[in-house]
């Protein structure tokens, strides 16, 4: 980018309310409201609430993000907000929001593709060059992607049903442990044996990158099943070690795939992740040791930015406004938006939001 723009960033496709303000690679402020305890009592998000959260919390995290930075909507050059993939309601509630700040305002608007904001995190939080190779690894979708712009990506490799942020949520629930299931899993993984169960590879037996998580789920289902048959019931070391084999499974498939999408990425800068899942703290060391196999840097952003945030949404927005300038008010909210336009529809549709 030739200068340094402020941009107001917005994110609200799923279950995170989020607003922040960043200016080039500083993220002077960031604001994100979880709806955690809305949701607590359904075992997982609810479109309807989550939708109608959003639409109660944008102005105040706005306001406060604001406050934070220590600037007016006078002194924002841009907005930039998340205009899909996701569940439609929260995408289009940020939307809308954005929409009447660019219309007062009159800041230009520009609508973020949410997994654009993951996959150019590494340029946000490290200055990674491009092309770089990222893992993006989040609630509703996990895709290899060779990075070549701000809007030029190419797809390697995708699952073909559940991401592994579902297959963590839907296992925490077989468990009874609490949502989110990444967070959880990891927790009780911590103390388990993860050679005890012999959980599936899916897809390792095959060539190339793509990846599949739902038969894992089943295993592990019937796991528990024969367990609690087996012994009326679950014992707590159980939990544990279902958690423990189940995550290295998961971690087994990404590593293999990582080490089948590096040999494919020549002249890369880098190898990162992103996305919630990469927050599990057992694939970031693994990832990180694949990566230095192959003599690519490793780039893993803060916890904190690899959860949906509207600092990357910002980021992205600024990246993009630099290339393809900004959007009008016909701007829509869209529950599919597939960051390579020319690879082949995936199949199917997330509990966190439509494949893309």
């Amino acid at each position: 980018m030739s200068r340094d723009i402020t941009v107001l960033g917005l994110e609200s496709s799923c279950d995170d309310t989020a607003a922040a303000v960043v200016r080039g690679r500083d993220i002077l402020s960031s604001v994100v409201a979880d709806q955690t305890d809305l949701h607590a009592a359904f075992g997982g998000v609810v479109p309807e609430i989550a939708a109608r959260a959003h639409a109660e919390k944008l102005d105040l995290c706005v306001e406060t993000a604001l406050q934070q930075a220590a600037l007016s909507l006078a002194d924002v050059d841009a907005i930039a907000v998340t205009a899909g993939p996701g569940l439609i309601g929260g995408v289009l509630s940020g939307v809308m929001m954005a929409k009447g700040l660019s219309a007062a305002t009159g800041k230009p608007l520009i609508g973020v593709n949410h997994l654009a904001g993951h996959a150019l995190t590494p340029r946000l939080t490290d200055g990674l060059g491009y092309p770089y190779l990222i893992l993006l690894v989040s609630g509703g979708h996990c895709q290899f992607l060779r990075v070549e712009g701000p809007t030029t990506f190419v797809r390697l490799g995708s699952t073909i049903d559940d991401a592994p942020g579902e297959a963590f949520d839907k296992t925490a629930r077989l468990l009874g442990l609490a949502q989110p299931g990444g967070p959880s899993v990891e927790m009780r993984a911590l103390e388990g044996d993860e050679t005890r169960f012999k959980f599936p590879r899916p897809l390792l037996d095959r060539p190339g990158c793509d990846l599949s998580f739902s038969g894992l789920k089943t295993a592990l289902l019937r796991q528990r099943d024969q367990l609690i048959a087996d012994q009326g019931g679950l014992h707590g070391k159980d939990v544990d070690d279902l958690c423990a084999g189940f995550q290295a499974a998961i971690r087994d498939v990404l590593i293999e795939k990582s080490r089948r999408a590096l040999a494919l990425s020549e002249g890369i800068t880098g190898f990162a992740v992103a996305g919630g899942v990469a927050a599990n703290q057992s694939l970031r060391s693994a990832l990180e040791t694949v990566s230095a196999e192959h003599s690519a840097p490793f780039v893993a952003p803060p916890l904190a930015l690899c959860t949906d945030n509207a600092a990357m949404i910002a980021y992205a927005g600024a990246e993009r406004f630099a290339v393809e300038g900004a959007d009008d008010l016909t701007l829509s909210a869209r529950p599919r938006w597939p960051l390579d336009k020319q690879a082949p529809a995936l199949i199917g549709s997330g509990r966190k939001g439509a494949k893309a």
